[in-house]
Parts: structure tokens; sequence; C-alpha cells
């Protein structure tokens, strides 16, 4: 198949794109890079069946030569420090770029899927997360840019889909980290590893009771892969996460011990608009499409500190040599 995907040099999408090319799929790859970042496609980016073009969304893309089968829609930035430095452009990719992206999909009559984000439901009034509620969103908060931009692209997806008949579809992502997640993008698991590795307090926002599902990228993928592509998903929206729900408190005590057990946590003022619990219900993808992580949050842990210590060598490596 010719497949098309949007933020495919993002930490999701270039995990997606490299299983893409493992099944012997045709991959072509968008991105700004206003997030996205060239080291996470080193290791496919000479794979003949790969093309990377650098391309904004919110602009048309017309360089395409070959009709698409297929078309994964991950454009936006997606960390808190990426959507606050960025939010008028989170704004337009996630409502211009998905325009275009869905009539791209629509042009080829192509399979879509969109993934929108656990920050659909806001700080939740309802727990664990189910795909029927409709979310507790401050439409003017700080964190509005992602948090509503993405429930216009889940309206503007279903649209197509009930006007004009595009085979799409929805998922909602909850927390995922792995190899390649930016070190720098602000998310939880970054700053905990990154400060762990440093040496230094792991800080938490708030009392550390709050909590999070994390998943691991490879869980992840393959719930992509099975939305798009087991039957019956056309119109359906799809929460993908792992309901092993865990307080910040207990996340970062997990990252300590396996690091450097001796690190002080340390609390810091709560975050506006930070929502206080956050689980997914995963029974609609375990019974209709046979998925659950599989991952554990040990053994994922273990694989991006490794991970993370890597990248941390590799910069201290290249700093040395520059001030040789």
């Amino acid at each position: 198949m010719n497949i098309l995907v949007s933020g495919g040099a993002g930490f999701i999408g270039s995990h997606l794109c490299e299983i893409l090319l493992t099944q012997g799929h045709q991959v072509t790859a968008l991105d700004n890079f206003i997030t996205g970042r060239h080291s996470n496609l080193v290791d496919f980016i000479d794979h003949p069946a790969f093309k990377l073009y650098e391309h904004d969304i919110i602009e048309p893309f017309t360089q395409l030569t070959e009709p698409v089968d297929a078309l994964f829609h991950l454009a936006s930035p997606a960390s808190p420090v990426g959507y606050a430095k960025n939010p008028i452009e989170t704004h337009l990719v996630n409502s211009v770029g998905t325009h275009n992206m869905l009539k791209l999909a629509l042009h080829y009559q192509a399979k879509y899927l969109v993934t929108s984000t656990s920050e659909a439901y806001g700080d939740p009034l309802e727990h664990p997360q189910r795909e029927e509620y409709w979310g507790n969103v401050n439409p003017i908060g700080p964190r509005s840019c992602y948090d509503e931009s993405k429930r216009f692209t889940e309206s503007l997806s279903m649209e197509y889909v009930r006007q004009f008949g595009l085979d799409g579809r929805i998922v909602r992502l909850f927390n995922t980290y792995g190899p390649r997640n930016d070190p720098t993008d602000g998310r939880v698991v970054p700053n905990f590893i990154n400060q762990a590795l440093n040496g230094e307090p792991i800080t938490i926002y708030g009392d550390g009771k709050q909590t999070r599902s994390f998943s691991y990228v490879s869980d992840i993928v393959q719930g992509l892969l099975k939305v798009m592509f087991s039957e019956g998903t056309k119109g359906e929206l799809f929460n993908l996460g792992n309901p092993d729900e865990r307080t910040m408190l207990d996340f970062a005590q997990s990252i300590r011990t396996i690091v450097n057990p001796t690190l002080e946590i340390v609390f810091l003022p709560a975050r506006e608009d930070d929502p206080t619990r956050r689980c997914p219900d995963i029974t609609k993808a375990k019974t209709r499409l046979g998925w659950q992580p599989t991952v554990t949050l040990q053994e994922g842990l273990h694989k991006t500190i490794a991970y993370f210590r890597t990248e941390k060598e590799q910069r201290e490596a290249t700093l040395g040599e520059k001030s040789a």
C-alpha cells in the first residue's frame, strides 16, 4: 500500500513510519519540523520505500506522484512545551491542516485515521474515561489551543465521514512514552528521566496525587494499525492507552528506583488546568479490535531510560568535541 503519514518525523509518527516500512508499504512522511526531529528518522531515512517532504500541512500538499491508499494524520504539537510555544500553529494544524488532509484522503478515496488526545476529556468528571464521555474542557484556558483544536479535529473529521462517506476513524491517545521522545518537550516522562540522569531532584507539580496512565510507544503504534485496518471501524472513535493508572508520586519513585534511589523528590505549585485524574477505558478497543497494551511500565521505563542515557552521552560527547 501507499501510505501517507503527516507528522512522520514526530515521536509516534516516526515509529509508525518504521513499522509500516517493515511491513512492506510505501511510506510518504510530511513534517514541518516545528516539533518533529530529523534524528527520529535516522534508522530508516535511506529506506528505498520511504519519502520525506518538509511541508507544513496548513498549505495543500500537491507533490504526490501516486494515489494514496491510507492516510495517518498525526501532525500537531502534542506536548505542553510544544503547543505553549506554538499555540497559533497548533490551532491551524488541527483545523486548516486537518481540512487539507481530509480533502487529500477524500480525493484518493483513502482510508483515514486522525490522532486526537485524552486532553479532549479535559479535567474529567467521569472516571475512567469512555469514548462516550464528552469531557470537561476549559475552552479559553492555557491548554485550550491543543484541547479545543483537537476537539475541532474530531468534529471536522466526522463531518467528512457523514457528508462524503470518507472511510475515516478517530483515536484518542493517552500519555505515550518511549525512545524518540524529545528530551526537551516538557512531558512528564522526559522531565523525570532527564532530572534523574542529571542527578537533580525530581520535580512534581502539585501534590503528586494526580494520576496518569502511561503507554509504551510500540503498543500505541500497534493500536493505530488495528484501528486503521480492522473491519468495521469507519466512523468510530477509540481510546488507545494503558489503564494501569499511576499517581505522579508513584511514577517518580519508579524512575528514581531505576536510576538513582537516593534522589530527592520535590513538589512545586500545580499547573493551571492540569487534570487531576486521567485513565482510559479501553473496553471498546479490547472487544472490537483485540488490542490491549503488552509492555509493562517497568519494561518500558528501562528501555526509555536506556535511550535517554545514550542521547545524553551523545550530546555530551558532541559538546566535548566542539570545546576541544
